[in-house]
């Protein structure tokens, strides 16, 4: 079964990105990635899917973290295997 994609959007002002120096495109990254945030800070969404929201891979995501001085929240035993699993894959 294919997942289905909902496209979320709203209105800002053109001076709010004038204020802020981003582009369209720079915005809505950081929209989504501070969504993720604060998903996953409230413990509602797991790291792999806040990564998902966020555009991310997990390793990305949590890179994105450590950048950002963000916390990276505890994990059972399970969670902690399954982020170094990725991690390996990767090299």
């Amino acid at each position: 079964m294919q997942e289905r994609i909902i496209n979320i959007s709203f209105p800002i002002k053109e001076d709010i990105l004038l204020s802020i120096k981003e582009t369209k495109d720079e915005f809505t990254n950081d929209i989504m990635y501070l969504s993720a945030l604060y998903f996953y800070r409230k413990r509602r969404l797991s790291l792999g899917k806040a990564a998902e929201l966020a555009g991310y891979g997990k390793i990305e995501f949590i890179e994105k973290l450590q950048r950002e001085k963000e916390y990276i929240f505890d994990y059972n035993e399970e969670e902690i295997d399954e982020i170094f699993e990725d991690a390996a894959k990767i090299k």
